[in-house]
This record gives structure tokens, sequence and C-alpha cells, in this order.
């Protein structure tokens, strides 16, 4: 990335649904939890890679309904498509790899033949992936012939059967774990090969994200049985790939800390926000820390006394300045004093802030130019 002029210190690279996102958490806690933490201590110097089964649409539908980071690079469609950044500027290169030996209408008509194979929506229809769905019990016969019958018509493909249903055929050069090596491979020849490098999942199309030499992995407690067979079978002799014992986002953060890989406490684990904020906090966690702080006074965790906003005046000397989109400027003790007729305004309520694309900037000897997006959901009713 561009952003970055050395080789980041730790690199992500992490499917979403039941591995990043916990779809059975409707408070996205564990989510919440990685954000803080990514935002307050790696963001500036790290890079996030979303690996996701999803096509854009999906992608860009699940990004509306959970509060998720922006990623620094997202891989979609089973490996097919790589973009950078918040526009998702596709990457050419990787759309000239996956042109070899592929033929999509070819796909088409051999797929056809097959009674079991039912096509999944037209969003899911991508360039170089044709996704269906079939009942378990028929997936490997199925997989087995097609994958002769199009041998034989001169394609070189990949099928990947996932989640009990979901059967995706790609070029045998596509894959979660081939656009990863080929990642690896451009950083390596522009000299920032990331430090280290963690892949997290939960279900079959992942498994090749942990076959990529040298990199850490880490398969959530909530893993599907597809992917811990395949672990057992390939993979069970790496001490480099865990079994974590906390679900999805939490799982993530375990192994960061499990390996070493750097801060594995999130702030919304600390118990006294205001105590961190006094010993050597970051430009980028002070703002992760403010926001938090924010949250639960309105969500009425914290006391409404004039002692706590005395103290959390005191904790943001030297006074800083709020620039707003519109160029409106506020102190943080103009922001703080607003505050004081909003405690508990959100008790009951599923009510969170989240911060995303924390940079800061040094601007003079002791002044930060911190630049992020702030985002608030709200919930009215929790039954």
């Amino acid at each position: 990335m561009e952003r970055l002029t050395s080789s980041a210190k730790l690199m992500i690279v992490s499917d979403l649904d039941h591995t990043m996102v916990d779809h059975h958490d409707p408070e996205n806690i564990s989510l919440l939890r990685f954000n803080a933490l990514w935002e307050s201590s790696y963001r500036r110097d790290s890079l996030l890679v979303f690996s996701t089964g999803r096509s854009p649409t999906l992608y860009k539908q699940l990004r509306k309904e959970k509060p998720m980071l922006t990623p620094d690079i997202t891989i979609m469609s089973v490996g097919t498509e790589i973009t950078y950044g918040n526009l998702m500027v596709p990457d050419g290169g990787w759309e000239e790899v996956l042109n070899q030996k592929w033929d999509r209408k070819i796909v088409q008509e051999e797929t056809s033949k097959f009674p079991e194979l039912s096509l999944q929506s037209e969003t899911e229809q991508r360039p170089h992936k044709v996704s269906f769905n079939v009942d378990k019990s028929k997936a490997q016969d199925v997989t087995k012939k097609l994958s002769e019958l199009l041998t034989n018509r001169g394609l070189d493909v990949k099928i990947i059967y996932s989640g009990g249903m979901d059967l995706d055929i790609l070029p045998q050069g596509a894959g979660k774990g081939q656009a990863l090596a080929y990642l690896l491979n451009k950083f390596k020849a522009e000299g920032k090969l990331p430090n280290n490098t963690l892949v997290c999942g939960d279900s079959g199309n992942d498994a090749e994200l942990f076959c990529i030499p040298d990199v850490y992995g880490v398969m959530v407690s909530n893993a599907q049985e597809e992917l811990l067979l395949w672990h057992a079978e390939n993979a069970k002799d790496n001490p480099k790939v865990i079994h974590a014992t906390e679900r999805c986002a939490s799982g993530i953060i375990q192994a960061i800390g499990h390996f070493g890989l750097g801060p594995n406490t999130s702030p919304r684990d600390e118990a006294d926000l205001l105590g961190s904020k006094m010993e050597n906090l970051s430009p980028g966690g002070e703002v992760v820390r403010f926001y938090l702080l924010h949250e639960k006074w309105r969500r009425g965790e914290i006391e409404n006394s004039e002692s706590y906003i005395t103290t959390l005046e005191a904790v943001c000397q030297p006074p800083g300045i709020f620039v707003h989109p519109s160029g409106v400027e506020q102190s943080f003790r103009e922001c703080i004093s607003a505050l004081k007729g909003n405690h508990g305004d959100q008790q009951g309520k599923r009510y969170r802030v989240w911060v995303d694309q924390v940079f800061p900037t040094k601007i003079g000897s002791d002044t930060w130019l911190v630049k992020f997006q702030k985002w608030e959901m709200h919930v009215e009713n929790l039954t």
C-alpha cells in the first residue's frame, strides 16, 4: 500500500462471515473489540485485509449492516477479485493471471448438465466465478464428475465446496490462498513484505490461507467441521496455526496475543479508560478512548458526576481541537461540556460508537493532526 513507506508491522487477512463478523452476536461486541484494538494500535503501520466469498454487492451490503472497519485491501468472490482502499480500485494484474485457461461459457455449458446444481443469485456470478448451491450428500460426486468434464474441455479450474451448501467454480489460479500469495509476492517485489501475517477463517474456503508459507493462522472457536477436518488431516502439527477458544473477532484478538504479534488488549476491555489515557497513549488511541467514553456516558454506564467531568477535562490537557467536516472548530473541553446534558440518553438502547481509518500525522514538536471517521449505531428497542 502506498500509504506505508516501509513493511507493515502486521497484516491481518480475515474471512468475514462467522470469522470477523459474528452473526450470532446482535451487540457486535467481538467486532467492536477488534475495531478499537486495530484503530488504537495498528491502523497507522499495519494492513487490514478482508478475504471473503461474498461478491462486491453482498460485501457492500454487509458493511451497511455491521460496524465494520474499512480494510486496506479487499479480496472478494472467493479470491477472484482484489481491490484496494475505500474506492475499491481493482488489481488489473490479478485479472490477467486468472484469465489463463478459463472460459466462463464452457463452465456454464457443462454445469447445466447437472440437475443437482442450482445457481446462486445473479450478484454472486462474477467474471471469474460461477456459484451454485448443492446438497451436501451430492457435493462430492458432483465435484468429481464436473472436474473431469471441465478438464476434458481444456480448462484448468478449481472447485471449492464450503458452508455445507456452496459450490464455487474458479480458475485454478484463483482462491483465497492464491490471492494472498499474489499479494505477498507483490509486496516482496516492492521491498515491503509484512513483518508478520495472520490469516483467520472458519470454513472450507479458508483452508488455502493456512497453506501459505510463513504465515500465522487462527481458526476461530466456531470454525465449521470441514475446516477442522482439513486441519486435522493437513496441518495438525503446524505450531503456527491454532484453534482459538473464542468466537469470531475475539478469536483473532486471542491469536494476536498467542503468537506475540503485538498489543492484544482492546480499549473496550480496559477497566479504567481515564487511567489508561495518562500513560504513553498514542494520538490514535486518544481518539478511540475518547469516543468509547462518549459511548459509555450516553449509555449511562458511567456515573453522572461533576468529579468525573473534571477528571475527563484534566486528561484532555493540553487542550485538543475537534474540527468538524464543515470546518467548525470545537475544543475537547467544549465537546465534554456538551455531553453533560446527554448522560444516559441512550440507556437501554443498542447504541454504539466506533471510529474508522484513524490516521495521525505529527505537524509540530508536540502537535498531532488526527483524521478519522466516526460512526454511531442506534437501535431503539432491544426486544
